[in-house]
């Protein structure tokens, strides 16, 4: 089904019936993503008296508690509320969930024991694109993104220049395929996020940035509608799935 949307004055059309999630589903399960030091989530059934929610254990339904934490479990999207005093939620924060956007794949620049992405670079590879969304897919890109425990691993990060530019640039929603836009241990001092939702300054409270993607080696860089779905939590944060669709 093809489907023509009208954002900011820009008419594009798209093929709604081939979406490309870059989502990385939560699972009970050791090949689970980890990161931030936790164990893998739970997904497990109720159990109370002699009663437990599971069909297989005798039960009319599955009735499923969910433990997890959104940063460290998989894909989610946050808000400022994620590094403010002041309680923002994401459900809030985010009211429309179609954007134009930008995918880039960026080999990140080693200096010292670290990798980095430059704002030299970020601004490099969009050429003078101006997208209200951006998703960066760092490489190289192996199918081990969707299962890593990145704890301790100093993985690439955003650096600080890259994340003003993108925010001068007026982009609102950014996207990664890493657990962080940040460098993993860093003392707290969260750069790219601050200087992308310009805290403590002027908060962005109507951005986001989506972590823990996985942008398949078969969706090229360029051009995509975007459709960043998300759960709705009042929490700085939320898992979501965000899907692309090739312009047309």
């Amino acid at each position: 089904m093809k489907a023509t949307f009208n954002i900011h004055s820009d008419l594009r059309t798209v093929d709604l019936s081939k979406p490309l999630d870059i989502s990385i589903p939560l699972k009970n399960s050791e090949k689970n993503p980890l990161a931030w030091y936790l164990d893998i989530p739970k997904i497990e059934p109720v159990s109370m008296d002699n009663w437990v929610g599971s069909v297989k254990e005798g039960a009319s339904i599955n009735f499923n508690n969910i433990n997890f934490n959104p940063h460290a479990h998989g894909t989610h999207t946050e808000c400022v509320g994620h590094i403010s005093d002041t309680f923002y939620s994401i459900n809030e924060a985010l009211k429309s969930y179609f954007f134009f956007a930008e995918v880039i794949s960026v080999v990140p620049e080693t200096v010292g024991d670290d990798q980095i992405i430059s704002g030299a670079h970020v601004k490099q590879l969009l050429d003078g694109k101006n997208p209200e969304a951006v998703i960066i897919r760092t490489l190289p890109n192996t199918k081990s993104k969707m299962t890593r425990n990145y704890s301790h691993t100093n993985w690439p990060y955003l650096h600080e220049d890259a994340a003003s530019y993108l925010r001068e640039l007026g982009v609102k929603h950014l996207l990664i395929d890493l657990p962080s836009v940040d460098k993993e241990k860093d003392e707290g001092k969260l750069l790219a996020h601050k200087a992308f939702w310009n805290y403590p300054q002027a908060p962005r409270t109507n951005a986001t940035i989506t972590e823990f993607i996985y942008v398949a080696n078969e969706i090229k860089d360029g051009a995509y509608l975007l459709n960043l779905q998300i759960a709705p939590f009042h929490n700085d944060a939320t898992p979501s799935k965000p899907v692309l669709f090739k312009l047309l």
